[in-house]
């Protein structure tokens, strides 16, 4: 049986939250699964490596339709 681990509650104070654009999310999840993709076995690893690239190609085409 899985054990599910929840993730911590954060504070619902909107004040101390940050909006960040669309691209600069794009942008930072695909350094986080380069480094996930470095530490993970070969399953994970194919895994993050795929979806980086999808989202390498999804934020290449964003940035040159905005150019």
């Amino acid at each position: 049986m899985a054990v599910v681990i929840p993730f911590p509650v954060r504070a619902s104070d909107e004040d101390d939250e940050t909006e960040i654009d669309l691209l600069t999310a794009v942008d930072v999840a695909i350094r986080d699964l380069r480094e996930i993709a470095s530490r993970a076995d070969a399953h994970a690893r194919r895994q993050a490596d795929e979806c980086r690239e999808m989202l390498e190609r999804a934020f290449a085409n964003a940035v040159q339709c905005q150019g």
